[in-house]
Parts: structure tokens; sequence; C-alpha cells
């Protein structure tokens, strides 16, 4: 089962002079990526490179920043994949020393600053998520939101009309369970609506 990660965790490697400084962290898509980027890149002006590797569904990249083709970018990508992680952002930031690694040395190198990072990185498995509408009087309203509390649901929106409709998000998995518990409680004035 594919896992993400919790919360961003670094590392930093010194190999030949050279300082590798490393991050994991949870990313949705390419456009945060490279928001990301940008900002260790203003926060690292005096670095040689910023190379990264983004594993998230379609939107995956893995960029060498000038290092040699396929040393640095593809190589953290693999690490990534290796682990089964997906919505991941991985970057490494190089300040060079003086000393050419050549390419076997820049591999191991970019591999292993993110290996190191990953050591300590809390995973977490990816559920599929699954979007219900929950249509009640507003005499259940209440007794709705109490269950979604207990689900760990996220409430999404709600909207007050003639009826109460609630939108909620939560694992694909406790969905069924989740309509059930609403249909028992609210005695069968609870309508299910398309989300």
């Amino acid at each position: 089962m594919p896992q993400t990660l919790r919360a961003p965790t670094h590392s930093e490697l010194l190999i030949k002079k050279s300082r590798f400084i490393g991050c994991v962290q949870p990313m949705a898509d390419r456009a945060c990526a490279q928001a990301v980027v940008d900002g260790l890149r203003r926060e690292h002006p005096g670095a040689a490179h910023v190379c990264w590797a983004l594993l998230a569904g379609g939107q995956s990249a893995a960029v060498d920043d000038g290092e040699p083709g396929g040393t640095a970018g593809r190589p953290m990508l693999e690490v990534l994949r290796h682990q089964d992680l997906e919505g991941v952002l991985a970057t490494v930031v190089r300040y060079f020393g003086g000393v050419k690694l050549g390419a076997g040395g820049l591999v191991r190198a970019y591999t292993d600053t993110v290996a190191q990072a990953l050591l300590g990185a809390d995973k977490v498995p990816l559920e599929r998520m699954e979007v219900l509408r929950c249509q009640v009087p507003y005499a259940q309203e209440g007794l709705v939101r109490r269950e979604v509390e207990a689900a760990g649901a996220a409430l999404q929106e709600v909207a007050h009309g003639s009826l109460v409709v609630l939108q909620v998000c939560l694992p694909a998995s406790r969905a069924a369970a989740f309509r059930q518990r609403i249909d028992d409680a609210a005695q069968g004035r609870a309508g299910w609506l398309p989300a």
C-alpha cells in the first residue's frame, strides 16, 4: 500500500567538503513543489544546486539543476519509488566544496541524503478519500456533526436551506459504515445527495 509522510524531515551530509542538505516532505502537486524549490533557492543563495524529485501521480518530476544528467533528480526519485511513497517531495541543496565527486559519487551522495532523511520520517498509509453529501432536518444537524467528529471525518461545507446539507470527506474504507450510522441515528430522516 502506498504511503506518504506525516511531516517534513531533514538530513545533512558532508562528502569531500561538499555539503548536502536534504528534506523529504508531503506534497500535493508540482505547483506546490516548485514553490518550495523556489523558496529553497532564496533561502540558500550561495548553493551550487537545488535538486529535487517529486512523486505525485501524473505530476512526478526529477530535476538535476545543473548536475550532470541523471545524477541527482532521477536517483532521488528512485529512492522515493523504492520506499513505495506517493505525494512526496525530496529536495537536496548542495554547497560545492571544491572536490568533484564524479557521476557515481554524485548518485550516491544524492540517494544517501534522501535515504537519511527518510530514516527519520513518519510514514502514514495513503487512503482514497470519499466525499458524501447528507441532507437532514435542522433538528438532526447536531447529531450528524457529532457523528462526523466521532468518525474522524472532515466537515467541508454546510448549507442551510429548507434542510441542512452537510458535505463530509472521509476515507473510502469507512464511508459505508458512516452512512449506516447516520441512517440509523436519524431514523430515516437523512437523505444522501450525489457528491
